[in-house]
């Protein structure tokens, strides 16, 4: 049965080894610290393109005076940042087998929370896949204008290929990604390193201040509305978080590590961008980005400009990389707790998730084609399911810590509320102010999964209850059993057919439809001069249905005392699969009918050829 074989499947470790060469397929597909950032952290990392900017066009609305505001926001975003990975450093800690704030909800705020959480990633990370992929291609088609007709299917060709990464391994994809994620930040951090001995940029740098120098009053809601849109640039933080069990022994080290350096890039970064904003008089531009006009200010528009810009476009686009570490262990995590169906915990060879990388790639795509890879329609769903769970994350480890208490439990609890207090103040700005230029869909689509989680859930438990999971069921007996083989000739696939009911029961029938009269008589020869053992029932039908003549014959043998009745179907199994497009599939078809119209059980038993 698919709900106890899926459970038991689903329930083991999902980082255990292994023995012998499973353990090292497993060690090859399992990731180091260093290659934990091209894996989980790219989301994070390349949000520095975007973060700067989006608090940039925010403060604009209150004139080139307010654009220096972006300094004092910037250090309050970097310490949210700070709060969140000492935050996630304890949920490593503590949640060892992955899920992040899904794990911690569970745990410490109960069903319905840990509800919310997992349908809160499930969004943010199907975003993550749409957004990179197209803000990459969107500063592709800024380089070549030309390619702006093709944005779509440069998106749908850079999600195929970064499925196809994944499908063979986190591990393969992160090793591919490890090059052009070090040529982005050794760029960026040129850049920001050369701009600092820069009191004034460089010659030639294409700088053009477009906001109205009269500056509005700068209230307390434009700079909430601005620490908000910046905090988009911490989206991907509690990836690591979720995806501990990848990282290979001792795990729970490496995950730290990793969150560590990652919160160590991001922070230098935004904090040495936004001093190069200030000092260069950096404003938003239509035609530039804000990441361009830093970079040529600092480096002029020689060969680094172009280097750290296409490194740009590269990881934006492969940042969806995030997406693929992250949501294929959680699903599967809710595959355990019967959220999800249970396909989602099952791996192959490889330790790779298949079944969610694919979805996930699917509804990315969905997504894509939606917006004709427009990044503007999809930036204000942004950010809005990842900080719900930061703020989940964080208010269930103040839970956490007040009920263990361990040694300076209160400093703990009284960083991770901080925490929770500023993330759920900026979920609740990004959702007001972006509710009607599309946040009402994030909106919709978190209980819409909630719902669905329900639904399955109740699924399973109904399935467990009728097949008596965790009960004794009653001592098994000996009834009467019947095997009826559908044959068509005299063949050895029929003659091992026959053979294999007569292993399964002691009476065993053979019936064969039959439509013409010529055939019938000359299987009835061959049946008789064959002489099986096995009596023959041949079936003449008025028309060409297989399925009412076998449907009629079988509920006459059931009322004749048989309490089980097993229909075994022969089918030819090709060697190679293209040759299965040639069998006539009848074995397929009349297997769907039986078990959909008649209460008996039904085998397909497979006849491999040898040679073709």
């Amino acid at each position: 049965m698919d709900h106890a074989d899926s459970t038991s499947d689903t329930s083991a470790p999902a980082s255990s080894a292994g023995t012998g060469a499973g353990a090292g397929g497993e060690l090859a597909e399992e990731i180091t610290s260093l290659e934990g950032i091209p894996a989980l952290s790219l989301d994070a990392i390349s949000s520095v393109a975007y973060g700067p900017e989006a608090m940039l066009a925010v403060l604009a609305t209150a004139g080139a005076g307010a654009l220096a505001k972006i300094e004092p926001i910037t250090v309050a975003i970097v310490l949210l940042l700070v709060i969140l990975v000492l935050s996630y450093r304890q949920v490593i800690r503590a949640y060892p087998d992955g899920g992040g704030c899904y794990a911690v909800s569970k745990a410490n705020l109960g069903h319905r929370a840990s509800l919310l959480a997992g349908a809160s990633l499930i969004v943010d990370y199907v975003l993550t896949v749409a957004v990179s992929i197209a803000a990459g291609v969107a500063a592709l088609v800024s380089a070549f204008p030309g390619l702006a007709p093709d944005s779509l299917p440069i998106s749908l060709g850079v999600l195929a290929v970064l499925t196809a990464l994944n499908l063979r391994g986190l591990a393969t994809s992160a090793r591919a990604l490890l090059l052009p994620t070090a040529v982005f930040i050794v760029g960026i951090y040129v850049v920001i390193v050369a701009g600092l001995f820069r009191s004034h940029p460089l010659p030639g740098a294409e700088i053009h201040v477009s906001v109205p120098t009269a500056a509005a009053a700068v209230g307390v809601l434009l700079l909430l509305k601005a620490f908000a849109a910046g905090c988009s640039a911490l989206t991907g933080v509690e990836a690591i978080a979720n995806d501990v069990p990848i990282f290979r022994a001792p795990k729970v080290r490496r995950a730290m590590r990793t969150e560590v350096l990652l919160g160590g890039i991001l922070g230098t970064m935004l904090l040495g961008l936004s001093v190069l904003t200030v000092r260069f008089h950096i404003a938003p531009e239509a035609s530039q980005t804000v990441l361009s006009q830093i970079t040529g200010a600092s480096v002029g528009r020689g060969a680094i400009y172009y280097v750290v810009d296409l490194s740009t476009t590269a990881i934006l686009a492969i940042a969806a990389n995030t997406s693929f570490g992250g949501l294929p262990v959680l699903a599967s995590l809710l595959a355990r707790d019967n959220l999800l169906p249970h396909v989602f915990g099952l791996r192959g060879d490889r330790p790779v998730y298949r079944y969610g990388v694919v979805v996930l790639a699917a509804l990315a795509g969905v997504l894509l084609v939606a917006v004709d890879a427009n990044t503007n329609a999809l930036i204000p769903l942004f950010a809005i399911g990842v900080f719900t769970g930061f703020t989940l994350s964080q208010t269930g480890l103040v839970r956490h810590w007040l009920h263990e208490r361990p040694g300076r439990w209160w400093a703990r609890a009284g960083l991770n509320g901080l925490g929770a207090a500023m993330t759920a103040v900026a979920t609740v700005i990004f959702v007001v102010t972006k509710f009607a230029a599309g946040a009402w869909v994030v909106v919709i689509a978190i209980p819409a999964l909630i719902v669905l989680f329900s639904r399955i859930d109740a699924y399973y438990r109904g399935v467990a209850d009728e097949i008596g999971l965790g009960t004794l069921p009653p001592a098994p007996v000996a009834e009467r059993s019947l095997v009826v083989v559908a044959v068509t000739a005299v063949s050895k696939m029929t003659a091992a057919a026959l053979t294999a009911a007569l292993s399964l029961a002691d009476e065993v029938v053979a019936v064969s439809v039959q439509f013409d009269d010529q055939r019938a008589a000359s299987l009835r020869s061959d049946w008789d001069r064959w002489n099986p053992g096995v009596p023959l029932t041949v079936l003449r039908p008025p028309t060409r249905s297989i399925t009412k003549p076998m449907l009629a014959h079988l509920d006459d043998l059931m009322h004749q005392d048989c309490s089980q009745v097993l229909v075994l179907i022969p089918e030819v199994e090709p060697r190679k699969w293209r040759h299965q497009l040639l069998q006539n599939q009848r074995g397929i078809l009349l297997a769907n009918d039986l078990r959909r119209h008649c209460d008996v059980n039904v085998a397909r038993m497979p006849f491999r050829l040898a040679k073709m």
